[in-house]
């Protein structure tokens, strides 16, 4: 019989993002099913959960309400909020509403930039510090995300170096830690090892997170190769929900449930509850009004019973 050692940490962090990266596409959800996709959000288990955008509601009017979602999240004192901005600005809003941890987005090509921010990459890098300066003023932290760190739907395939030198110039700057964005959907898992490798190694003692899109199918084998290089810390969006508003022909990012699925029966704890999480993803098919494209929603979650006696 062939065998093969397969090396996986004993654990890991997932942090929940279809409130944000889920939602930003989809029409505007009220605030009371935002509020009910929350609570059936935190019964998963989850303790970090990204909550809301801090941006223009001309942009992205599904998130036109941050203010208002932010000033709820105190009834969950045990969850990790977080907030993404695209600007000072934005973090201005984000510490005056309560949420101290602020990520951040840096595109690592120039065209996704001008797209997504309006502003080159060396000019968004150029924001970091101040960024960084109010989240740790407010007590909090900031986590700067690159994104198209693989691949950009405008200017193609992102050398390695260009996505190394955006992170070692975002940690300079202030980032007190890192997540690598497959904004399309391109990447495979050999081009996830070499790049979460080159990552780690020019920022030594940063944690490195991972943020996938199902795109072409590849989103889990992704994040498994990331968990086998790893990383701890992986993005996942309840129902499979989401995708970038300002990168063409970008869809979901990889299904929370699914990720569980795959981590938990490969012996790697996550801490959430399959269960709770069909559970929330069916909270959310009813707060966006369509069928989410989770294949094991569908299904049904595990259907093949454990032995007696198993773990």
């Amino acid at each position: 019989m062939f065998e093969f050692d397969l090396v996986l940490p004993t654990s890991v962090d997932v942090r929940e993002v279809g409130m944000r990266d889920g939602l930003q596409l989809e029409a505007p959800v009220p605030l009371e099913a935002k509020l009910a996709m929350l609570e059936a959000l935190v019964a998963t288990g989850v303790r970090r959960i990204e909550a809301t955008s801090f941006v223009s509601p001309k942009a992205v009017p599904a998130l036109a309400d941050a203010d208002q979602v932010a000033a709820e999240l105190t009834r969950w004192p045990e969850v990790h909020w977080s907030a993404l901005v695209a600007n000072p600005r934005g973090a201005v809003r984000a510490v005056d509403a309560g949420v101290a941890h602020l990520e951040y987005v840096v595109s690592a090509s120039d065209g996704h930039s001008r797209a997504n921010a309006g502003r080159s990459t060396a000019e968004a890098v150029a924001a970091v510090s101040e960024i960084a300066g109010l989240a740790h003023g407010a007590g909090g932290s900031l986590e700067v995300i690159i994104a198209t760190a693989w691949d950009c739907p405008f200017d193609g395939r992102t050398p390695v170096a260009r996505t190394v030198d955006v992170a070692r110039a975002a940690v300079t700057a202030g980032a007190d830690q890192l997540c690598l964005g497959d904004t399309i959907g391109t990447t495979t898992p050999l081009r996830v090892v070499t790049l979460v490798g080159a990552v780690r190694r020019a920022c030594p003692g940063i944690a490195v997170g991972v943020h996938f899109h199902d795109t072409r199918g590849t989103g889990q084998a992704n994040a498994l190769a990331a968990v086998q290089a790893g990383v701890t810390q992986l993005d996942a969006s309840v129902g499979g929900l989401g995708g970038c508003p300002f990168a063409p022909g970008a869809s979901g990012n990889i299904a929370t449930e699914e990720l569980v699925y795959m981590l938990e029966e490969s012996g790697v704890r996550t801490g959430l509850d399959l269960d709770a999480l069909l559970a929330a993803a069916r909270v959310t098919e009813d707060a966006v009004g369509h069928e989410l494209p989770s294949s094991l929603y569908r299904a049904g979650g595990r259907s093949v019973p454990r032995p007696a006696g198993a773990s």
